[in-house]
């Protein structure tokens, strides 16, 4: 099996030679994922504002700050600060075919890996920059109608964006919208199902009748919603928490419904620094998570600065995913062959 074989056998539990992993060298990588190139008529660079205060301005129109160089910062000013203001809003280009040659070069290029095109956001991810968190999550509650409006031209307009990436050769397309905290969603289930469920329906339909699979990305608790999720049809649930679920719970209710992929708990198990405590981490996803003839894709948290750690520790994760990983050992009672 080539790397895109191996991610679809996982991804229609059909029994991969081994899990698909997405590991720097000199590990596997089955997955490559492009995102659209840049807008030609805006530029997007962070400028040094003095006082290690970084900020930029994307194409959207919101306004981004950081204090440090390396991450992607937070929204300080939304470009839509007013309802009032709406209107006249003018959403960015995102159907221009060039902002889709490198996907369709890079998708070329790599003909035996598994092709995922990144959206730029997803309804809610893209709509809480444009109004900004703190006001965002107040008009959940206060300005029903005007966030439902919102919610669907932004999907309609996403909807152009699967299409586009459909052509370009993609297998999949993937969002990341964060959708809890450490214990709880940012808004009731209730709520959730109401305002953003619709959305995500409409986009995991698109996606589908395309023959493309949907990968998500969210960080902190959303246990409440993974059926939602699962119902509407997303196929892969990207965690780089999966600790805070408990393995045993996903395993038992979500096991062979969904495909999860996750490098080693960045939170609970990485920052521990316990070489035997991460290869059994890695081991106990592979073990639970990819009992379903599939199931586990193995991951890689991009930025180690960002957790404080040294490469070392993840390393130990990628020789554990590899150790462990060969999908034609039998599962058994109380784990893998050895």
């Amino acid at each position: 099996m080539d790397s895109r074989e191996i991610v679809i056998k996982s991804l229609e539990f059909e029994g991969p030679e081994r899990i698909p992993m997405t590991l720097p060298p000199p590990y596997p990588n089955d997955i490559v994922g492009v995102g659209l190139g840049p807008n030609p008529y805006v530029s997007e660079e962070w400028e040094y504002r003095g006082n290690s205060r970084w900020e930029r301005v994307d194409e959207w129109g919101n306004t981004w700050a950081r204090l440090e160089a390396y991450s992607k910062g937070e929204v300080v000013k939304g470009a839509i600060e007013d309802w009032s203001q709406y209107d006249s809003y003018k959403f960015p280009s995102l159907d221009m075919d060039s902002r889709y040659e490198p996907a369709r070069r890079i998708f070329k290029e790599t003909p035996d890996k598994f092709h995922v095109g990144h959206l730029p956001g997803f309804p809610f991810s893209i709509a809480r920059y444009l109004r900004r968190m703190d006001n965002f999550l107040l008009d959940v509650a206060a300005e029903k109608e005007k966030v439902a409006r919102l919610l669907k031209d932004i999907a309609d307009l996403l909807e152009v964006v699967i299409e586009k990436f459909a052509r370009s050769g993609a297998d999949a397309v993937m969002f990341a919208e964060d959708w809890g905290t450490q214990d709880r969603l940012l808004v009731s289930p209730k709520s959730w199902r109401e305002l953003f469920k619709p959305g995500f329906i409409q986009l995991c339909g698109k996606a589908h009748k395309l023959g493309l699979y949907v990968f998500m990305h969210s960080c902190g608790h959303i246990y409440e919603i993974i059926p939602d999720l699962i119902e509407v049809g997303i196929d892969v649930l990207q965690f780089d928490q999966p600790a805070l679920h408990g393995v045993d719970n996903l395993a038992r209710d979500f096991g062979g419904k969904v495909n999860f992929w996750c490098p080693v708990d960045i939170q609970q198990i990485l920052p521990k620094k316990d070489e035997r405590l991460i290869e059994e981490f890695a081991r106990e996803m592979i073990e639970k998570l990819g009992a379903f003839n599939g199931g586990f894709i193995a991951g890689y948290y991009g930025s180690n600065e960002a957790l404080g750690l040294d490469p070392y520790w993840q390393d130990v994760a990628c020789r554990a995913f590899v150790k462990y990983g060969s999908m034609h050992k039998k599962l058994i009672k109380g784990g893998l062959e050895r």
